[in-house]
């Protein structure tokens, strides 16, 4: 797409995010600028590896069940994913911010909580890693209802890998980004581990959930060291 003809709406250290129009349809642009401190040929096979990798995360999830915005073009040569337009829709950390200035509030923060919790355990059992999750990377749709739905984005950073480490440690990200962002929030990490231990059942998911939950509480512990030792 001609990015002239699109609105910036956001910078990261990867990539510009814009809105534009595709086939009359409003969108956004997702577009992965090169890096002038790498060699430009490396430069160029990392970033069409991290699109594919987010093009194809983004997929999986969908076929999971897990709301993601539905990718309309990948185009390798010009660095570009072009993704649904999620017209309404807030950042988590946005919705959490506004129920908990609202107050009294505890029973849509629980069920937000348990829908990130049940998302993350599909994730994980189909061996899925995020990468970044932080309530910035996921949204809220139909807010204003009583069934608000939870999307995933941003996948620039996910992988597949089947270890429980690397599943701990994308719960860990998530539990700092979340008690960063939202203090005196514990209770809702514990309902998002909750909901995430009861999404991979009792039986033959258990085993399995063990091990990344010790992982975690593992990583957990080495991070407190990290901040005592200072």
């Amino acid at each position: 797409m001609d990015l002239s003809e699109c609105v910036l709406l956001r910078q990261g250290a990867e990539a510009k995010l814009y809105e534009g129009t595709f086939l009359g349809q409003r969108v956004l642009v997702k577009h992965r600028f090169p890096k002038r401190y790498r060699v430009e040929q490396l430069d160029t096979q990392l970033t069409k590896d991290r699109l594919r990798g987010e093009v194809r995360g983004l997929n999986r999830a969908k076929l999971l069940g897990v709301r993601t915005p539905t990718v309309y073009l990948a185009d390798m040569d010009s660095a570009q994913i072009v993704l649904e337009y999620l017209d309404g829709a807030v950042t988590a950390r946005d919705y959490i911010k506004r129920l908990v200035e609202a107050g009294d509030r505890e029973e849509a923060l629980a069920a937000l909580s348990k829908q990130i919790g049940t998302t993350f355990a599909k994730l994980h059992k189909a061996n899925i890693i995020h990468g970044d999750l932080t309530t910035s990377n996921l949204m809220v749709d139909k807010q204003e209802t009583d069934s608000p739905e939870l999307v995933v984005i941003d996948f620039g950073l996910g992988y597949a890998e089947g270890t429980a480490e690397d599943k701990g440690v994308d719960l860990y990200v998530l539990e700092r980004a979340f008690l960063s962002t939202h203090p005196n929030t514990e209770r809702l990490v514990a309902l998002i581990v909750s909901a995430y231990k009861a999404e991979f059942g009792e039986k033959k998911g258990k085993k399995t959930c063990d091990e990344i939950l010790r992982k975690y509480e593992e990583i957990r512990m080495r991070g407190r060291k990290r901040t005592m030792v200072g």
